[in-house]
C-alpha cells in the first residue's frame, strides 16, 4: 500500500543535495545564536548547519530554530557535534571561544582562545576546503591571524569581524550629536578592534560628503571645545561591550547583525566596504604579518581590494602603534 507522501507527490526530477549557500556557524553561544537568526532572517542561506560541543543545547537550539521554518526561507537546519555536518559550506563563522568576563580585555583571552582554534579549524577546512572563514572570536584580530595560520587558506579568505561593529557605533553616536540617521553619517575606525588601540579616521568623518573637519580643524582632538573624542571614548567603553557585558552579561545582537551584514556581502557578491580585519603587512609601514582593520572590499572570493585610506600623520601614528601593540602579543603565541 503506498504512503500518503506517495499518493500525493510525484517527483519527476530528483535534485542535487549539495546546499549552493550553505553557511556554518561554529560554537551556539549568544552570540552564534544572534548571528544564525539575523542570517535566517535576511534569507541568506539556503542551509545552515550548527557545530558545538554541547549535544544538548545544540539539538535544543536546532529544533527551535527549525520549528520556525515557516517564518523564514532556509531549507535545511542541521547540528552537529561532528564537523562533517559542516562539508562543502561557503561560507563558515567562527564564535567559539572562551567568553569575556566583565572586566577582562579581549587580549587576555588570546591564548585560551588559541588552543580552542587548534581543535577546530584544521578539521573546518578538510570539510569545506574553499570556504570563506569569518572568526568573530575575541580578541579578534590576532585570532584571525591564529586562523589563518592553521587554517592553510589564503589571507583573502580568512577574515576578522574587526571593526565592522566599532564602526557602526561610531556612526551611531555620530548621528546621535547630529540628530541625523546613522545611515547618512560617514566614519570610520581602523586598526584594533576593542579597547586599546582603536584608530577613528576624524579626517573622513563626513555628512552628505560635507567633511567635519573642515567646519572645526580641531574635531576629534583634545582642543575641542564640542569633545567629539569623547564618541571614539565611548566606542571603546561605555557605549561598547563592556558595559553591554555589565548590564546583560555577554553582547549579542549587534554583533549578529554585524556578521550578518559582512556574510550577505560575501555571498551576494557586493563588493560593500567593510572595516574589517586583513592582512596589513606592506600596509602604512607595517612589516609584520598582522591582522587590523582597514576598509576592504567583500565579495566572492573574500577580501578582493582594499581601499587606501588616506590618513593624515597623527591617524597613521596611531595604526603603526596598534599594529605593534598586536605584535608584541602576536610574536609569542603558541600556535
Amino acid at each position: 500500500m503506498s504512503t500518503i507522501k506517495e499518493q500525493l507527490i510525484q517527483t519527476l526530477v530528483t535534485e542535487e543535495k549539495d546546499a549552493q549557500r550553505k553557511i556554518t556557524i561554529v560554537g551556539i553561544g549568544a552570540v552564534g545564536m544572534a548571528c544564525a537568526i539575523s542570517i535566517l532572517i535576511k534569507d541568506l542561506a539556503d542551509e545552515l548547519a550548527l557545530v558545538d560541543v554541547a549535544t544538548d543545547k545544540l539539538k535544543g537550539e536546532m529544533m527551535d530554530l527549525q520549528h520556525g521554518s515557516l517564518f523564514f526561507n532556509t531549507s535545511k537546519i542541521s547540528s552537529g557535534k561532528d564537523y562533517r555536518v559542516s562539508a562543502n559550506s561557503k561560507i563558515v563563522i567562527i564564535t567559539a571561544g572562551v567568553r569575556q568576563q566583565e572586566g577582562e580585555s579581549r587580549l587576555a583571552l588570546v591564548q585560551r582562545n588559541v588552543d580552542i582554534m587548534k581543535t577546530i579549524i584544521p578539521t573546518i577546512v578538510r570539510y569545506s576546503p574553499d570556504c570563506k572563514m569569518l572568526v568573530v572570536s575575541n580578541p579578534v584580530d590576532l585570532l584571525t591571524y591564529v586562523v589563518w595560520k592553521l587554517s592553510g587558506l589564503p589571507a583573502t579568505s580568512v577574515i576578522g569581524t574587526g571593526c565592522n561593529l566599532d564602526s557602526a557605533r561610531f556612526r551611531y553616536l555620530i548621528g546621535e550629536k547630529l540628530g541625523v540617521h546613522p545611515t547618512s553619517c560617514h566614519g570610520w575606525i581602523v586598526g584594533e578592534h576593542g579597547d586599546f588601540s582603536s584608530v577613528p579616521i576624524w579626517s573622513g568623518v563626513n555628512v552628505a560628503g560635507v567633511s567635519l573637519k573642515t567646519l572645526d580643524p580641531k574635531l576629534g582632538t583634545d582642543s575641542d571645545k564640542e569633545q567629539w573624542k569623547n564618541i571614539h571614548k565611548q566606542v571603546v567603553s561605555s557605549c561598547s561591550a563592556y558595559e553591554i557585558i555589565k548590564l546583560k552579561g555577554y553582547t549579542s545582537w549587534a554583533i549578529g547583525l554585524s556578521v550578518m551584514d559582512l556574510t550577505g556581502s560575501i555571498l551576494k557578491n557586493l563588493r560593500k566596504v567593510h572595516p574589517v580585519s586583513t592582512m596589513v603587512k606592506g600596509l602604512y609601514g607595517i612589516k609584520e604579518e598582522i591582522f587590523l582593520s582597514i576598509p576592504c572590499v567583500l565579495g566572492q572570493n573574500g577580501v578582493s581590494d582594499v581601499v587606501k585610506v588616506n590618513m593624515n600623520s597623527e591617524e597613521e601614528a596611531l595604526f603603526r602603534k596598534s599594529a605593534n601593540i598586536l605584535w608584541d602579543i602576536q610574536k609569542d603565541l603558541v600556535i
